[in-house]
């Protein structure tokens, strides 16, 4: 078989394994995609330094050629349809990894008369060896990628690189260079690689940057259509990018909160009540449903001023919180009303559980205010008052409404309701 042909089957089939276990990334999640390219890195440094083909131009590796060159259009396919923030994880995972490959190695040193086995005898050179060109692949491969999202971004709006794969192939062309000037010095100086594999190295990556660009270009037109890309922004803000998944996970979760409290706001209970019924249907779960009102609240606010009314209602919540499962769900309902959703426990279980709720909040303390805080409790079960979420909240609202006509600091939980 050529040499030319190999590398094009081996180019072949690295990127459609690849490209399809990001494709079914939704499913099998990326921890999958990354560790099929952490696997294929030792095999790339260890070609790139001891296996070359002959070609016209000089020496090739596959390792460096295919492997390296497809491995950076593959990063840029993840940055393109995720964020740099996933782009980058692989790369801390490999530079961590390598480091105590070598240090591991190093220690292995430490036992000077090791075991023999017939025939064989262990190469730790060799392993220093590797260790050190994989420590520098990987940091030169961090440098590589952060070029790589500064040059893909900012050739957006030049007139060569307006079309997909123009931007892609001028990016992995630039960056491809830059990183085999840079290996092959580390080649050249620990495994004394020639120079003929230089330039040879160097026009194959050339070459595989226009095959990959144009696979990474069939993907995205014709593959993988319907999944949003990064807009374009200025080149600067590339860095920020690294925090994107963060900064955007902990906007999540602050939208829906209540800022007293930090509890799920009313939104938040309409959306996920009807979804908490639904499970606890398909399921067969018991579900729950309590509302809780802290009692004569207008009379702390007007007594003892809004500050301490704010003061009370997150000394109630913080007492509620105690005593709830971690499956359990509150939210502020509004003002100094409550919801909780506990889902998974029995008629009798809920009603106890509100009465040790209603128990904690009597007997805690409230510095600056003479006079106790008490709270009532309505209770709803689905099934048994309710078959649906509107209904089981007005059922819940009606015990409520009932535990304060009995003089407050009560639990009612909702009786059976008569068949008519």
């Amino acid at each position: 078989m050529s040499g030319i042909l190999l590398l094009l089957l081996q180019a072949l089939a690295f990127f459609t394994v690849l490209a399809t276990t990001f494709y079914y990334r939704r499913t099998l999640g990326l921890g999958v995609f990354f560790c099929v390219l952490g696997a294929m890195h030792f095999l790339e440094t260890y070609l790139a330094a001891v296996y070359f083909i002959p070609s016209p131009f000089g020496l090739i590796s596959p390792g460096s050629t295919i492997l390296f060159s497809g491995k950076l259009a593959v990063f840029l396919l993840l940055y393109i349809k995720e964020d740099a923030e996933n782009m980058r994880q692989p790369i801390y995972g490999l530079l961590i990894g390598n480091a105590l490959m070598l240090m591991l190695g190093l220690l292995l040193r430490l036992n000077f008369d090791p075991a023999s086995l017939p025939g064989y005898k262990p190469d730790l050179q060799f392993l220093d060896q590797m260790g050190l060109l994989m420590i520098l692949g990987t940091g030169l491969l961090f440098i590589d990628l952060i070029a790589l999202v500064l040059l893909y971004e900012k050739l957006r709006a030049t007139i060569v690189t307006r079309r997909l794969f123009g931007r892609i192939f001028t990016s992995l062309a630039i960056v491809l260079t830059f990183d085999q000037i840079c290996f092959f010095s580390g080649l050249h100086y620990l495994a004394h690689v020639p120079m003929s594999a230089l330039y040879g190295g160097w026009i194959a990556k050339m070459i595989a940057s226009a095959f990959f660009s144009l696979m990474v270009t069939v993907y995205l037109r014709y593959v993988e259509t319907d999944t949003p890309g990064i807009p374009a922004t200025a080149s600067r803000d590339v860095f920020d990018r690294l925090t994107y998944r963060h900064r955007y996970e902990k906007l999540i979760e602050q939208v829906g909160r209540d800022a007293l409290t930090g509890l799920q706001d009313r939104g938040q209970f309409d959306l996920k009540g009807p979804a908490t019924l639904q499970n606890s249907a398909q399921n067969k779960l018991p579900l729950s449903l309590l509302m809780i009102d802290i009692d004569d609240f207008k009379r702390i606010n007007d007594q003892y001023g809004h500050p301490a009314g704010d003061r009370v209602i997150r000394s109630v919540v913080e007492t509620i919180l105690s005593i709830l499962r971690k499956q359990d769900a509150l939210f502020r309902y509004g003002g100094e009303e409550f919801a909780l959703l506990c889902l998974g426990i029995s008629d009798n279980e809920v009603t106890a559980m509100a009465e040790r709720i209603r128990l904690a909040v009597a007997t805690a303390s409230h510095p600056g205010l003479s006079r106790p805080v008490t709270i009532s409790i309505g209770v709803a079960s689905f099934r048994r008052h309710a078959l649906d979420f509107p209904t089981l909240l007005a059922r819940a609202d009606e015990a409520l409404y009932h535990a304060k006509s009995l003089g407050r600091d009560k639990v009612y939980a909702q009786p059976i309701p008569s068949a008519t």
